[in-house]
């Protein structure tokens, strides 16, 4: 509860953010690195707040760029034994416990949500947002997906087999979310969304 609390005060104080996601593996020199420095500098220029996972990767990346425009760059870390560190780039940070209460935070922590190429975790956030909006709990947000090199599939996948062969979607929610390749086109459908009300 104590989480959840402190959780929902660290958001309050944030101000309009967008979340980056993404794999924590990702290297400096690669090119899905590169666009979520850039996308991150780009929000950070508009005076967005950008809101990651705290660690390392494409959440380094992100939290980069928004930390070298100047703007607030904070992170959502989980405490781990090993591995998962806070990095250097982020200016407000909130440690979590407990996976769930992370999860629910970053739920609420932005009005638009960013995924770049990922492991399960960053497939989990995604299918985790894309639920609570498919089965209203939350109102619709954005939700852009960076790298058709990567997304493709997935969509191809879910058009096919999950709405075409299974019907265990609605044709609609295919139209949940956004699928780009660069930080530019990202960054355009961002300015176009409607800050979030709070919720807490």
């Amino acid at each position: 509860m104590a989480e959840f609390v402190d959780g929902f005060q660290f958001l309050a104080d944030l101000g309009p953010s967008v979340s980056i996601f993404g794999s924590a593996r990702t290297t400096p020199d690669d090119p899905d690195y590169k666009q979520a420095h850039k996308l991150g500098y780009l929000l950070g220029k508009a005076n967005y707040t950008v809101t990651t996972g705290g660690g390392p990767g494409i959440m380094e990346a992100g939290n980069r760029g928004a930390y070298e425009a100047g703007a607030v760059s904070a992170g959502l870390n989980i405490q781990l034994p090993m591995e998962q560190r806070v990095n250097d780039y982020v200016k407000k940070a909130i440690g979590f416990h407990y996976f769930f209460t992370r999860k629910t935070m970053l739920s609420f922590a932005a009005q638009a949500y960013v995924f770049f190429p990922g492991g399960y975790g960053t497939l989990d956030e995604f299918s985790e947002i894309l639920t609570l909006i498919q089965t209203k709990k939350i109102p619709p947000i954005t939700i852009i997906c960076v790298g058709r090199h990567f997304w493709n599939s997935l969509v191809s996948w879910m058009k096919e087999v999950m709405y075409g062969q299974e019907k265990a979607i609605d044709k609609e929610d295919l139209d949940l979310f956004h699928v780009v390749d660069s930080a530019e086109e990202a960054f355009e459908i961002i300015k176009k969304t409607k800050p979030r009300k709070s919720e807490f």
